[in-house]
Order: structure tokens, then sequence, then C-alpha cells
């Protein structure tokens, strides 16, 4: 049986879109994901309610994630409540600093917005995206592949 995992993203500067595609490229190594690859700011509760995995990419400003990201989440948190959407979540953060603020804060809305968290948050610095880009990508094919075995 066929998986869908969505990919949602933020990228002013096009470091967390290199980090989304790498997810993108990891997860297409799996067979039975199908994949909606696509900018936060783009996804709807629809999109959600596709999903059976949610890999959530995003930066870091000012200790909080992206404006987009947030936004996402503004505008689907109640109705995916209310869905009882439950579905497993990955996170990647691409920053200046160390991604701890958005990271600690979308840990904080997801459980209560139903997401539960499969694999330990990836924290990348933007000087070290390029060397680092292969765990993104790993990351990737060990959540399609959890999701595809049935196991997240």
């Amino acid at each position: 049986m066929c998986k869908n995992l969505l990919i949602i993203y933020h990228s002013q500067q096009g470091h967390n879109l290199k980090l989304a595609q790498a997810c993108k490229k990891g997860a297409e190594q799996e067979e039975g994901i199908q994949i909606k690859f696509q900018k936060a700011l783009d996804t709807s509760l629809d999109d959600v309610l596709w999903a059976d995995g949610l890999i959530i990419v995003t930066a870091e400003y000012l200790g909080y994630m992206s404006g987009a990201v947030k936004d996402f989440f503004d505008r689907t948190y109640y109705p995916a409540r209310d869905q009882q959407v439950n579905i497993p979540y990955i996170l990647l953060i691409c920053s200046e600093t160390d991604g701890t603020g958005a990271q600690r804060n979308i840990e904080r809305i997801a459980p209560s917005y139903t997401l539960r968290k499969a694999l330990d948050t990836i924290l990348i610095k933007e000087h070290r995206l390029e060397e680092d880009l292969p765990k993104a990508e790993e990351q990737g094919q060990t959540f399609a592949a959890g999701l595809s075995m049935g196991i997240f």
C-alpha cells in the first residue's frame, strides 16, 4: 500500500530548499511512497489530511520558526485538531544560530496539533549546509522507510 509523504519548507536564501530537496531525494529511494513537495505558504489542511507523514523544514529567525511555517500552523492548527490528524513528523532546521528556539517552539505545538515526532530533529548551521546535506537525505529515507513499513 502506498504511503503519502508531505514535505513542507520555507526558504528565503535557498538553504532550507536544499535541505528539503535532500530529504525528498532520500524519500524517493523508498518504494511505495508518494511525495508532495511544497512551500509552507502553499500548504493547506487538505494536504495534511492527505499525508501519512510530514517533514517540516524551516529556518530559525530571531529564535523562532520562519513566519511561513508559523502561518501554516496558524491556518491549519484548529481544523487539524478537529480532524484528529495524528500523523508522524520530522523536523529539519537550518540556521545561522543553533536552531533550538525554532525546535523548541515547533515541538511544543506539534503534540496538541496531534503530530507525533518520529525521529530526532536535525539542526544544521548554514556554514555547514553542503557537508551536512547527506544527513538530511538519510533522514528523509529513514522516515520514508518507517512510513512504508508502518513503524511510525
